[in-house]
């Protein structure tokens, strides 16, 4: 079969799933739905089909594009329509998440599986209220429980949403944070230097904030985006 008549078979198929699809998925179903064919379909045509209309759907013509991200290949609106298409959902649709729960899930992202008591060490208070309410927008998940810790405690980690949420296609597609944070803002912590303290016992709490590498120190000692975790009535009056 011809990588053109392949096409519509293709975006058929993507735009009637539920989920994402990968290639091989895309493949298999093909070669399924033509089974009297002798010349099965193979991965590389597949994928040269998709390079063909990840272009096609890039001109302006379209209000939609075709990305993989969430594990597969999906149709999804374009960003520039993203308002218009929020209105379908309500006003929770364009709410944004608030800057402690973006830390908490900064964290669980880099550090899963990972446990609500080492995410407190690391943010300095507490999460109890980001926690639920990434659990509520369905961005983390628990995994089980810890059971070489005291008390079992729950471990988190970031759910398949998070990945269709910031657009990313599996979470080594997380930026690197050498790419994010530079020597220069890694450097400031006028609080002076840990190795240049007389006393050489440093408590784990301060190994474990100065190893984090989500946490980044401004040149006045202030722990930039962080803060203390917003309760229930913060989020009223961010929402008023």
């Amino acid at each position: 079969m011809e990588i053109s008549n392949i096409i519509p078979h293709i975006e058929a198929l993507i735009f009637a799933s539920d989920r994402p699809l990968t290639t091989l998925d895309i493949t298999e179903l093909i070669n399924n739905a033509f089974g009297f064919m002798e010349d099965k379909i193979i991965l590389d045509q597949v994928e040269s089909a998709l390079e063909g209309i990840v272009e096609k759907y890039r001109s302006e013509f379209y209000s939609f594009e075709m990305r993989e991200i969430g594990g597969g290949w999906q149709f999804l609106t374009k960003k520039e329509y993203h308002k218009t298409v929020a209105q379908l959902n309500g006003d929770k649709f364009l709410k944004r998440l608030s800057s402690a729960a973006l830390e908490t899930l900064s964290i669980i992202a880099y550090k899963q599986p990972i446990t609500k008591a080492d995410i407190e060490s690391i943010r300095g208070v507490s999460s109890d209220y980001s926690i639920q309410k990434l659990l509520e927008k369905e961005l983390i998940i628990i995994t089980g429980r810890n059971e070489e810790m005291p008390g079992k405690p729950l471990v988190y980690a970031t759910a398949k949403s998070f990945m269709d949420y910031f657009g990313l296609n599996s979470p080594s597609d997380l930026p690197k944070l050498k790419e994010i944070f530079d020597e220069a803002m890694a450097i400031p912590t006028t609080m002076r230097n840990i190795a240049d303290l007389s006393d050489t016992s440093i408590p784990p709490a301060i190994e474990e904030i100065a190893d984090s590498p989500a946490l980044v120190v401004s040149e006045n000692g202030v722990l930039v985006e962080g803060g203390n975790d917003e309760n229930p009535q913060d989020e009223q009056k961010e929402q008023g």
